[in-house]
C-alpha cells in the first residue's frame, strides 16, 4: 500500500485520497513509533553537534515536490539518510548546551492527542475541555510551585500557556504599555521606559521593539562579578531617577531568576520594592530556573514574587515536557485581555457573552492556539511531584560532580558560583604556562585566555562528543556545562569532563 489509502478511477483518470484512513493511521503510525524508539536507543551514536556544511540539504534532496505520491518507507529512509545528519541532538545525554529541551514519554503522547484531535481552542466554545483543562493545570503547577495566590484562578489571578518566553514577555509588556497610556494619554507611549540588566534574556528587547518602546528608552543595568551578576536595586533606582528628571515614563522590569549567561538570580523583592514606588510592572522571567523551584529547595528563590505583576516558566526547558509549554502566570488577567481581546461577530456566543467562561484568545498574541496543556497534564499525572523533583535533584546533583572535578583541576576555575544545574567554567590564564611547550604570557592574560578558551569549545565541539555553550560577562570568555538532557546519566558527566581534559591538554601541548 501507498503513503495514503488511494482509490483510483481509472475511466475518469481521477486520484480521491483519504488522508485519515484509520488502519493505514495505524500502520504508519506504528512505524514512526518504532522509528523514534530505536532513534532513542541509539541516539548516543550520534554526534552530538551536526556536523554538516550550510546548504548540505538543498545538495541531496529534489528541487521540486513529487507529483506522485511515496510510501512512507521511501520516506522514513531519507530521514534517516538525509536529515538525520543535520540535526543537533538536543535529546542526547552528552548534550550540555544552551538549556536542554527535555523530553518525556509522557509529553510525547500527550502531543499525539493533541496533535491527532487537531483543534483550535481560541475560545471556550470552540474546545471547553481544552480552555477548562489549562486553567485547572496552569493551577496545579502554581500550587506546586507555591505561588502567591493572587497568581491563582483559585485567587484572583490566572495562568495561560505561552509558546515561549519572548511570547509572555511581549503579552505582558503590551498589557503594561496600554495600562499606563490610559492614564497619561497614547501621545506619551515615545516616554516609557523599560528596563532590565546586562544579563536579562534578549527577548525583552525583542518585545520592546515590537511593542513600539523606543530603543533608546531600553535600559540595562550593568552587573558585575562582585553581586555574581544579579541586578542591583540601587542602580536600578538611580537609572529610574534619571530617567523622571529627563521627563521619561518608567514602565517596565524584567527581573530574572536564572539567567541565560550564568543562571544568576535578581532579588526579587528589593527590585519589586524599588518598582512599586514608580508605579512600574515587574515581570519575573524563570524561563529555566523555576522549574527547580517546585523543589523545596529553591523555592526560596521566589520570595517576593508577590509584589510582581506576572510570572513565567517554560515547562519545555526543564520539566518533561516537549516544546512548546511556557506558563505564564499574571495577578490581573484583565490587564491583559483589554489590550490583546478582539470580539468579531462570527466569534460571539453565549457563553463568551456570560463572563463565566475563559477565551484563552484574549490573553495572547495569535487567535488560534493548540492543547498544549494535555501534554502538561499528562506530565503531572504520569509521573507525580515527588518524581518530577527528583529528576531535577538528580541533575543538581550531576551539576556539582562535575562542578568539583573542575574545583580539583588547577588548570581550570568556576567562573561564577553554581546555583542551579548549570557550571560555568574556564581555562585559567596561567594555564598556558603549565604546556610543555613554556609559551610566555602576553601582557593581557585576559585575552589570551578568552581567546585560549574559545579554541577549546570549538575543538570539543567539533568531536561530536559532547556539546557546550558559552558566555561572556565582565570581559570573560567561560564554557557553560549545563546539565538537563532527559537521559543524562553520572558516567556522561564523568565523561564529558574526560573529553574537556582531553582537549585541553592537546591545545596546551601537554601529555
Amino acid at each position: 500500500m501507498g503513503s495514503l489509502d488511494f482509490n483510483l478511477d481509472i475511466d475518469n483518470k481521477h486520484k480521491t485520497v483519504n488522508p485519515l484512513n484509520a488502519d493505514e493511521f495505524r500502520r504508519q503510525g506504528q512505524m514512526i513509533i518504532d522509528f523514534i524508539a530505536d532513534y532513542y536507543q541509539n541516539i548516543e551514536k550520534y554526534p552530538v553537534l551536526s556536523q554538516v556544511e550550510p546548504g548540505y540539504l538543498q545538495k541531496r534532496l529534489p528541487h521540486s515536490a513529487p507529483d506522485n505520491p511515496e510510501s512512507i518507507e521511501t520516506i522514513l529512509q531519507d530521514v534517516r539518510k538525509h536529515i538525520l545528519p543535520g540535526i543537533t541532538h538536543w535529546q542526547s545525554p552528552n548534550y550540555f548546551a544552551y538549556f536542554a529541551a527535555s523530553g518525556s514519554t509522557a509529553s510525547f503522547l500527550g502531543e499525539m492527542l493533541s496533535t491527532g484531535f487537531n483543534i483550535v481552542g481560541f475560545n471556550w466554545l470552540s474546545s471547553p475541555a481544552a480552555t477548562e483543562l489549562e486553567s485547572i493545570v496552569m493551577d496545579w503547577l502554581g500550587q506546586v510551585l507555591q505561588l502567591p495566590s493572587c497568581f491563582l484562578f483559585s485567587g484572583s489571578g490566572g495562568g495561560v500557556i505561552q509558546g515561549t518566553t519572548c511570547e509572555a514577555i511581549l503579552c505582558t509588556l503590551i498589557a503594561a504599555r496600554d495600562q499606563m497610556l490610559r492614564s497619561i494619554g497614547k501621545e506619551k507611549i515615545g516616554k516609557l521606559v523599560v528596563y532590565a540588566s546586562d544579563q536579562t534574556h534578549s527577548a525583552l528587547q525583542k518585545a520592546a521593539q515590537i511593542a513600539g518602546i523606543s530603543l533608546e528608552n531600553f535600559r540595562t543595568i550593568k552587573t558585575n562579578k562582585s553581586t555574581f551578576f544579579s541586578m542591583s536595586p540601587d542602580s536600578l533606582r538611580v537609572t529610574i531617577q534619571s530617567d523622571i528628571e529627563k521627563g521619561l515614563i518608567p514602565l517596565f522590569l524584567c527581573a530574572t531568576i536564572g539567567t541565560t549567561s550564568t543562571t544568576a538570580v535578581d532579588p526579587l523583592r528589593p527590585l519589586c520594592d524599588v518598582a512599586r514606588e514608580y508605579n512600574i510592572w515587574v515581570h519575573v522571567d524563570a524561563a529555566y530556573a523555576g522549574n527547580a523551584c517546585i523543589c523545596p529547595e529553591f523555592q526560596h528563590f521566589l520570595d517576593g514574587l508577590e509584589d510582581a505583576n506576572s510570572f513565567s516558566l517554560n515547562a519545555h526547558k526543564w520539566l518533561l515536557t516537549n516544546l512548546d509549554c511556557c506558563c505564564l502566570w499574571v495577578k490581573d488577567p484583565n490587564a491583559l485581555i483589554k489590550s490583546l481581546s478582539t470580539n468579531p461577530e462570527y466569534l460571539k456566543n453565549k457563553a463568551s457573552d456570560s463572563a463565566q467562561v475563559i477565551d484563552y484568545k484574549d490573553w495572547q498574541i495569535a487567535l488560534s492556539r493548540r492543547f498544549r496543556s494535555l501534554k502538561l497534564w499528562l506530565v503531572l499525572r504520569s509521573y507525580g511531584v515527588r518524581n518530577l523533583r527528583t529528576f531535577l535533584g538528580r541533575h543538581v546533583e550531576m551539576a556539582k560532580v562535575f562542578e568539583g572535578l573542575v574545583r580539583e583541576d588547577k588548570m581550570f576555575e568556576i567562573v561564577v558560583p553554581r546555583n542551579f544545574a548549570m557550571v560555568c567554567f574556564r581555562i585559567v590564564p596561567g594555564a598556558i604556562e603549565m604546556g610543555k611547550d613554556g609559551v610566555q604570557m602576553l601582557p593581557d592574560r585576559e585575552i589570551l585566555a578568552n581567546e585560549l578558551n574559545r579554541r577549546l569549545l570549538e575543538s570539543i565541539n567539533a568531536s561530536g562528543c559532547i556539546f557546550m555553550t558559552h558566555g561572556m560577562v565582565g570581559g570573560v570568555y567561560f564554557m557553560r556545562f549545563a546539565v538537563g538532557a532527559t537521559l543524562t546519566e553520572d558516567h556522561h558527566v564523568i565523561m564529558a569532563w574526560k573529553v574537556v581534559r582531553e582537549h585541553a591538554n592537546a591545545i596546551l601541548g601537554m601529555s
